[in-house]
């Protein structure tokens, strides 16, 4: 049986202390595997931002364990943290962060950059990841030059640039019209059809549907884990 990219046990995250303190989870048991596209869902204050944080390494629980393809986060120190980051997960942003006044391409080769890539291999895995978005005519146009969509499927290349074991999607339609949504969710369709492990934080039903599971959250638990039916 092979390791799950994602395996959550007891979770919880406290902030605070006294008066002030808050549980922003409160026991979430969460096991995603190899492949798997999950939609994490929740409205405001049910702990799917504080979840998605610390599936992508970017926060610690107070309590339980996280393994991320097989590495034990738990006592990992800030260092430890980001290299885990920059191998292991390909974030792709509402905001899409990409680095204004810089081609597509150059974006798309920064991971590989704070990996210590060679300049000629990060050129040609970039220019590929582009090919792979449909954006081999864009490579060289910088973000306020594209559309939102296209800036979105820039952010999607990134993503996938250094073979990443996760797509971690924080409410990547969030800011596209509806063509645009439309756009970047048949690429996660595709992206997962070729075997991506894929999890995605949203709040809205219909791009929910596009996921093969829905994780809904209510005050910091797990109310609902569901397979959607084609």
């Amino acid at each position: 049986m092979s390791t799950p990219v994602i395996d959550l046990q007891g979770i919880t995250k406290t902030y605070g202390a006294g008066d002030t303190e808050v549980n922003a989870l409160r026991g979430i048991d969460l096991s995603i595997d190899r492949g798997d596209y999950v939609a994490i869902m929740g409205a405001s204050g049910s702990g799917k931002s504080t979840l998605m944080n610390i599936i992508g390494a970017l926060d610690v629980s107070t309590s339980g364990h996280y393994a991320l393809d097989g590495i034990n986060i738990d006592d990992l120190d800030e260092g430890a943290l980001s290299i885990v980051r920059n191998r292991k997960i390909g974030f792709i942003f509402q905001s899409f962060n990409l680095i204004p006044r810089t081609s597509a391409l150059s974006n798309v080769e920064l991971p590989l950059v704070y990996r210590g890539v060679g300049r000629r291999e990060r050129r040609q895995r970039a220019v590929a990841a582009l090919e792979a978005v449909g954006l081999a005519d864009r490579m060289h146009h910088q973000p306020n030059e594209l559309s939102g969509g296209q800036q979105q499927r820039v952010a999607v290349a990134r993503a996938l640039v250094a073979e990443p074991s996760l797509l971690l999607a924080d409410e990547p339609t969030g800011n596209l019209d509806s063509r645009s949504t439309n756009d970047v969710l048949t690429l996660m369709g595709h992206l997962h059809d070729q075997g991506r492990t894929i999890v995605m934080i949203t709040h809205e039903d219909d791009v929910a549907d596009h996921a093969g599971r829905v994780v809904t959250l209510i005050d910091g638990l797990i109310s609902e884990d569901r397979r959607n039916t084609a």
